[in-house]
């Protein structure tokens, strides 16, 4: 026997109902967190992997964390590298609102599917930290009254590699300031003023090397520049003999000293080393004494 011809799931206006109080209790209950597309700016077709990318935008959308009792995941681990923090969650957010929100946006131009993809980010401003979506599940709830009204993003805690953020949102592109790979240009002149975010170029008769202003300092003259390449493939650095050309200030300046800087390490400046997500790492050598004796050669390993 067919079913009833009375009775139907997939009635229109009780389904906007039930997306509709959805989308009122991820208001309620649910917190406002930041949806970062992830722009690939060059892939690897070896490995299908995407070796440069950077993110410019970022989408304040109202989410919800499925995980109430805290992070799931390995939690914070210690190893012979260091410390490393496991976190992963799990996020729920309503596909009418993703659409209102990224519709025509980059990315996500019209008659293409608009959902949450992989390898994005998701910034959780409570605990400030950035998560990766690894896996979206686009079936669960499944099918209640005939629809789908939410998407579920299973997460991981991000880590950094050397990413370009300018979002804007100076609390997320803070990562780029801490973790990046950087260069300190010591300048010989005073009477310039690069500016933060713009691409200064150094040329020579064989290349052109370029950078992104990460920070300037009038008082030490000292130029931060991160995301360094040369537009023949290979690796420079930058010489002390010619001249650094800011490309929208139009300051410019030679270096006197060249100097390789990465905050994340413990003798960086600034004291105690940042995690990728603005962790403090410096607890790791206070705790580390409570359970490994640090005067052995090898603290990991058997007993020498």
């Amino acid at each position: 026997m067919a079913t009833s011809q009375y009775f139907r799931h997939n009635v229109r206006s009780e389904q906007d109902l039930y997306e509709d109080l959805i989308i009122e209790s991820l208001k309620f209950y649910g917190q406002d967190m930041y949806y970062l597309p992830r722009e690939v700016i060059y892939r690897d077709m070896v490995f299908d992997d995407a070796t440069l990318s950077r993110f410019d935008n970022a989408y304040k959308i109202e989410m919800y964390i499925e995980s109430v009792e805290g992070f799931d995941g390995e939690g914070d681990l210690f190893s012979k590298f260091g410390v490393e923090l496991r976190d992963a969650a799990t996020f729920v957010m309503a596909r009418r609102r993703f659409t209102q929100q990224l519709k025509g946006k980059p990315g996500f131009e019209a008659g293409k599917d608009y959902r949450p993809r992989e390898g994005d980010l998701i910034y959780l401003p409570m605990s400030q930290s950035i998560f990766q979506i690894m896996r979206v599940e686009t079936e669960n709830p499944f099918y209640q009254l005939g629809q789908l009204p939410v998407f579920r993003m299973r997460c991981e805690l991000f880590e950094y590699n050397d990413e370009d953020f300018d979002t804007g949102v100076e609390e997320i592109d803070v990562v780029e300031k801490i973790a990046a790979y950087q260069y300190v240009l010591t300048m010989d002149s005073a009477s310039v003023g690069y500016s933060v975010g713009e691409v200064i170029v150094q040329s020579t008769a064989n290349y052109d090397l370029s950078g992104e202003v990460v920070s300037w300092s009038d008082s030490d003259l000292k130029l931060y520049v991160a995301h360094v390449g040369a537009d023949d493939g290979d690796y420079h650095s930058f010489l002390t003999t010619q001249q650094v050309i800011g490309q929208e200030s139009g300051a410019i300046a030679t270096p006197s000293l060249v100097q390789q800087l990465q905050e994340i390490q413990t003798n960086a400046p600034g004291g105690a080393s940042k995690g990728i997500n603005g962790n403090d790492l410096s607890t790791f050598d206070v705790t580390a004494f409570e359970f490994l004796d640090l005067s052995e050669s090898n603290v990991f390993g058997d007993p020498q």
